[in-house]
């Protein structure tokens, strides 16, 4: 990875497991001190860390937060600028779904759908534009890690709903720090299938299972180096949407 992002500090969202715990761990082997924010897996970002520590050449610090909770967020990057100084790339990956369909649905689990895929994100995201135009940083970079439901409505239509917020945000984004004529760029990486948890903890042990074994699903380290891919770009170059998915994957 480019030499500029070296000792430079990222926030990657929903760190414990998966494509956050993928990219966090990415990053730091490439030499970004990280910090992964993480709810009830903070002590599975606490193991990365340490598993990290003797080998590479950046460094993982975890930080609890409910992304779900706007005061814990707040706080989270008064730490980061206290601690730190300030974010230079933002990760927001935290992101989830319930088996709660639209005809039938729990209010409150959409609601929470809403918090973290939707209002997490946009909090996160003005939170670390704030700290990169503080500090003078015009060379900032805020992921967002969507999904193919962001682009088409498949599945659960409440969380292709959150998901097609964030690639209009995406482009709103852009736009608004295009007429500030900022150079801060801003990514959308839309996954597939990939084996993770998410699943899992969406429909359980059985049908969670059932999906992934259709077929070859990605696995967390392609998204990881997708990510890594747009970082690296000249930074003139703005790899604005990325969509991946198994080769098998039909829709």
């Amino acid at each position: 990875m480019a030499g500029r992002w070296v000792g430079r500090l990222a926030l990657v969202t929903g760190a414990s497991v998966g494509i956050g715990a993928a990219i966090a761990r990415k990053l730091v082997i490439h030499g970004m001190t990280v910090v992964g924010c993480a709810n009830n897996g903070i002590d599975k970002v606490k193991a990365i860390a340490d598993e990290l520590k003797p080998h590479a050449p950046g460094v993982l610090h975890p930080i609890k937060c409910d992304v779900s909770r706007e005061n814990e967020i707040t706080a989270m990057f008064s730490e980061i600028k206290e601690k730190f100084g300030g974010v230079d790339v933002c990760v927001n990956n935290a992101g989830l779904s319930f088996n709660s369909p639209l005809m039938s649905g729990n209010t409150g689990q959409w609601r929470y759908t809403l918090e973290v895929n939707v209002m997490a994100l946009a909090i996160c995201t003005r939170e670390s534009i704030y700290q990169m135009t503080e500090r003078g940083i015009d060379d900032g970079h805020i992921f967002n890690i969507n999904s193919l439901s962001g682009h088409r409505v498949y599945g659960s239509g409440f969380y292709a709903g959150t998901k097609h917020m964030v690639t209009a945000m995406t482009e709103g984004l852009r736009q608004e720090l295009r007429e500030k004529k900022s150079n801060i760029r801003v990514t959308s990486i839309s996954p597939g299938i990939v084996r993770t948890e998410f699943e899992i903890r969406r429909l359980g042990d059985e049908e969670g299972n059932k999906i992934y074994n259709q077929m070859k699903n990605l696995e967390a380290d392609d998204i990881a180096n997708s990510l890594v891919h747009a970082l690296h770009a000249p930074s003139y170059c703005q790899i604005h949407d990325i969509l991946i998915r198994p080769i098998e994957q039909e829709r």
